[in-house]
């Protein structure tokens, strides 16, 4: 099948390649997201994912004349245990590379422990930005490849003109809705006109969060809900639009954190027209998608779909297998200078490029939910590289990440100086 192509490629190049010593082998793949929690619903997806993508990279002829193997761990939706389970990873499974996490908070948890052990994360899923590790390639999207392009199509397309900014309350939501509101008010939209509100992991009743949307209405503006909700607190929201009578031509909602894994456990009939913004969905059109979905199927079963990060998972994996065999190592250094310039095919269609930055060029889709729990792609980009730091905050605008040429993650462009952080940005 196509998407496996670059394996086999891969299997080719290998085999000119100096393999690792013996006592090196097997080469161990860290799997750090949740199997249990209110995370579960979204990462239990991505476990799956890694273990496929070990096996068929294995099938091909393994790496550097080594088997893979999959160390699996479950850090159960508890932040501190992600850093706790990163450290085991790295210190008593001594693997050679780590793809995980979900949410940001996770992600800001395990930072200092990848930063101080010289791991390797591969961060498959959308989120805030501001924030530049040596340590962490970040393969999900950033803000102006997901939330400001959604915010323009609800602007520009659908004329929007209040906004309900709806987030699960940690870094992710907070900080991308910060972004939206200066961009938003950039825009021309007043601040009046803007509301915003917070909700804990795994919240249930939404009537009163759902009220608030609908009187900001009251005036007669149209008013869109930007969702940055997270796992299953989604479940009850957009069961309460339902039971509101709200549809898509009402209220739009365009999510961040929905795809077609948060959707396969919903009645859909009363979503048909909300939104979400992702850079891949499985209806996209390709023989790389359909073979990558008959895959995933086969080994999972029919009822099993596919969603944004778990391409994400499948280029980075691949391209940290390509930056292995070109550096003839998985040492974490080597890999990392290898990682630069990357290519790999992406599943709708395009090329995903490894920037200095440590993000990918992706392109930026937008779907209508469907009957059948799929999304209609609306709106699809060219790539677009992603951003480290936003434009859209004055602290932010004049810094610029550069791993390979610069060696820094906040370069300020004014003061032509490197502001070095360890853990949290």
């Amino acid at each position: 099948m196509s998407f496996l192509k670059t394996a086999l490629v891969a299997t080719t190049a290998l085999v000119a390649t100096t393999s690792v010593a013996a006592a090196d082998c097997p080469i161990k793949v860290g799997v750090l997201h949740s199997l249990s929690g209110t995370m579960a619903i979204s990462e239990t997806t991505l476990k799956d994912t890694m273990l496929m993508l070990v096996e068929q990279q294995n099938a091909a002829g393994g790496l550097l004349g080594c088997e893979l193997e999959a160390v699996v761990v479950d850090p159960a939706s508890d932040w501190p245990l992600f850093a706790e389970k990163a450290r085991e990873l790295l210190s008593v499974h001594e693997v050679d590379v780590i793809f995980g996490n979900w949410t940001s908070v996770s992600r800001k948890s395990v930072l200092p422990v990848i930063e101080e052990l010289n791991g390797l994360l591969f961060y498959p899923v959308q989120y805030e930005g501001e924030e530049s590790s040596r340590n962490v390639f970040y393969t999900g999207a950033a803000p102006n490849q997901q939330a400001i392009p959604a915010t323009d199509y609800f602007l520009e397309e659908l004329e929007v003109e209040k906004f309900a900014l709806l987030g699960t309350d940690y870094v992710y939501p907070r900080t991308t809705n910060n972004i939206l509101e200066s961009y938003l008010q950039q825009q021309g939209v007043a601040a009046g006109d803007i509301f915003v509100n917070y909700t804990p992991f795994g919240h249930s009743d939404w009537s009163s969060i759902v009220a608030d949307v609908v009187a900001l209405g009251a005036d007669g503006k149209k008013v869109g809900v930007i969702s940055t909700i997270n796992g299953d607190a989604n479940i009850g929201f957009y069961k309460e639009l339902a039971a509101a009578g709200i549809s898509a031509d009402d209220i739009p909602v365009v999510a961040f954190s929905v795809g077609e894994e948060e959707l396969s456990g919903l009645d859909t009939s009363n979503l048909v027209g909300h939104l979400a913004a992702w850079n891949y969905f499985q209806s996209a059109e390709g023989a790389a998608n359909e073979g990558w979905i008959a895959a995933w199927k086969a080994r999972m079963g029919d009822e099993r779909v596919t969603n944004d990060p778990m391409e994400a998972h499948y280029i980075g994996f691949n391209m940290w297998v390509n930056a292995a065999i070109h550096a003839e190592t998985t040492d974490v250094d080597a890999v990392r200078t290898a990682m630069y310039g990357q290519e790999f095919p992406n599943l709708t269609g395009g090329t995903a490029v490894m920037l200095p930055n440590h993000h990918l060029a992706k392109p930026v889709l937008i779907g209508e939910i469907t009957e059948d729990g799929q999304f209609d792609i609306i709106s699809q980009t060219d790539e677009v590289p992603g951003d480290a730091w936003t434009d859209y905050l004055p602290q932010s605008a004049v810094l610029k990440s550069d791993w390979a040429e610069l060696g820094c993650g906040m370069y300020n462009t004014e003061t032509e100086t490197c502001v070095q952080l360890t853990s949290n940005y």
